[in-house]
């Protein structure tokens, strides 16, 4: 039997859901801040499949996936959260080994330089670690995928969460586990910030 679509497996893990848990997925869907947004008059009132299908034609299918995930996580469904994150339909974890063992092989051109400063001597994330402490505004989504590729740990993950704040949390994990994860560990989060947060990267290597 062939695996599961990704919108099949999230039409399943809305079902599962109770009426009062769905209900707050759909005002959490619709309170997120990120772009793109969803049309209020898309989820109101709509079943689970309904649903499933707005967030796999706004976000396509892996970001679905993440924005499942990271909204199922803020409505405290960590157990529903946890069952749908390990299907086998979920983006594989990727290592800093196997990064680095790429750069190698291909050369430092193909990966390491990617968020480098052109003098080569200071990475991008830490040129402009005060812009992106105070206007990366998709933090959770952005933890979940440092913790599927092994860039920070469940214990660091939960500690950034519990902070109050979006501020609050990308300096905990500038101060945590960014400043431990080293070259390789920032070619990820950039690489990471660059899908997330195109518009707010564009304009920092503009200036």
């Amino acid at each position: 039997m062939p695996p599961r679509t990704i919108k099949a497996a999230i039409q399943d893990a809305l079902e599962d859901l109770t009426e009062k848990k769905f209900k707050k997925f759909c005002a959490a869907l619709l309170d997120r801040r990120g772009e793109p947004r969803v049309k209020r008059s898309s989820v109101e009132g709509q079943d689970y499949i309904t649903i499933a299908q707005v967030l796999v034609s706004t976000f396509t299918e892996p970001g679905a996936l993440r924005i499942t995930l990271e909204l199922l996580r803020e409505i405290d469904c960590n157990e529903e959260a946890e069952r749908l994150g390990e299907l086998p339909h979920e983006p594989k974890r990727i290592s800093i080994i196997s990064i680095s063992q790429s750069i190698f092989a291909h050369g430092p051109s193909a990966g390491a330089s990617a968020g480098r400063t052109m003098s080569g001597d200071k990475h991008f994330v830490d040129t402009h670690r005060t812009a992106l402490i105070q206007r990366v505004s998709t933090v959770p989504p952005l933890l979940d995928e440092l913790l599927d590729r092994g860039i920070i740990k469940q214990e660091g993950y939960n500690t950034i969460m519990a902070q109050a704040t979006s501020q609050a949390r990308m300096r905990e994990l500038y101060t945590g586990p960014l400043n431990a994860c080293g070259s390789s560990g920032k070619d990820i989060f950039y690489k990471i910030l660059e899908k997330l947060e195109p518009y707010l990267i564009s304009d920092l290597r503009n200036n």
